[in-house]
């Protein structure tokens, strides 16, 4: 057993590289796990400076200098931030008090239709079982309307963190950006001259995770916005926040799409019951659909990861778990980075 063990550390940890690039994986998972939370600031500033950092790197290739490049990108975050407070973040929260405070009439509605069931299949599905199915709904949706009615001073904690993150996020992505270079170069001097495997590896992610990242985003909005205009256009109940829900789907591949087609649907259905007006909205979200994967994705995508779906649908699964909501936005990039090490990791075959 211990020689197995040795063989295997001396093929894949002979090279001094290899253990200082697993030292720096241990050590910044190690960190994410214990100081996420603390560190989530400067996580979300580094994430979005990445983002805007295309915007500079364009503005200084029409001949922009990078100190105005850097303050004209800051001003747009900083615009796109007040407008979203202003006009967006309020429409939002009133089509969701609104949307709770329609629940229960939806929830009786449907729970009149569940009720047919059991005379037409009574063998299978019970008044009963329709019953308490409808019950824990009820209880659900209470316990989520309370939660958005309760929003008060109970909660004076979570908008200070808030605030917290409007103003130091902002201030932490103007540095980032400003300062990206020199960052870089110190960090790069405290690592080996010479580095073949960690230069393979940030050559190819650089790449990747940029054209991901912001490609994501840029589908994110074009989604989420032709979404909202056109259930605003067909007349559709709480089209502002279903169309959101629409553009975030992008971001869990072949499981985001289906997941949001059930509130679309519902929605519809309790507005207009079975009528042409549910059929146009289902025919326009299957139309944004297909568009979405036949055409926005192979546009934006067009040097995508070469991952198998069952790949992709675990990397979602494992790092949405383990971060949440920025796990699933990096679960293909990090899948790819998880690859991308794996490709380029130095081996070296044991003398015989």
């Amino acid at each position: 057993m211990f020689n197995v063990f040795s063989t295997w550390i001396e093929r894949y940890f002979a090279e001094e590289e290899a253990v200082l690039v697993a030292v720096i994986l241990i050590v910044s998972v190690v960190i994410i796990v214990t100081l996420g939370v603390v560190l989530a600031p400067m996580i979300t500033a580094v994430i979005i400076a990445f983002l805007m950092q295309g915007v500079v790197v364009r503005m200084k290739q029409w001949g922009v200098s990078h100190n105005i490049a850097v303050t004209i990108a800051f001003l747009m975050l900083a615009g796109s931030m007040v407008l979203s407070l202003v006009f967006m973040l309020p429409a939002l929260w009133n089509q969701a008090q609104n949307l709770v405070s329609e629940t229960p009439r939806m929830l009786k509605e449907g729970q009149a239709l569940l009720l047919l069931l059991p005379e037409r299949y009574p063998t299978i599905i019970t008044e009963n079982q329709v019953n308490n199915f409808t019950g824990v709904l009820r209880e659900r949706a209470a316990e989520l309307g309370q939660s958005i009615v309760s929003f008060s001073l109970a909660q004076i904690p979570v908008i200070i963190v808030i605030l917290i993150y409007l103003v130091l996020v902002p201030i932490l992505v103007f540095f980032f950006l400003k300062d990206a270079d020199l960052m870089l170069d110190w960090f790069s001097n405290m690592l080996p001259r010479e580095r073949p495997v960690m230069r393979q590896i940030w050559t190819e992610m650089n790449l990747q995770i940029a054209n991901y990242v912001r490609g994501k985003f840029i589908e994110i909005v074009i989604v989420g916005g032709v979404s909202i205009v056109t259930f605003s256009l067909l007349g559709l109940n709480y089209a502002l926040l279903l169309g959101l829900a629409v553009g975030l789907s992008v971001l869990i591949p072949y499981i985001g799409a289906l997941v949001v087609t059930l509130p679309v649907a519902v929605i519809a259905f309790f507005q207009w019951g079975w009528s042409n007006e549910l059929i146009y909205v289902l025919v326009a979200y299957a139309i944004i659909q297909t568009l979405d994967g036949n055409v926005l994705v192979p546009i934006l995508f067009s040097e995508a990861v070469n991952l198998h779906p069952v790949g992709i649908i675990l990397a979602v699964l494992v790092f949405g778990g383990l971060w949440g909501f920025w796990g699933i936005f990096f679960a293909i990039p990090l899948a790819t980075l998880c690859k991308a090490i794996i490709n380029a990791w130095p081996t070296r075959e044991p003398e015989t």
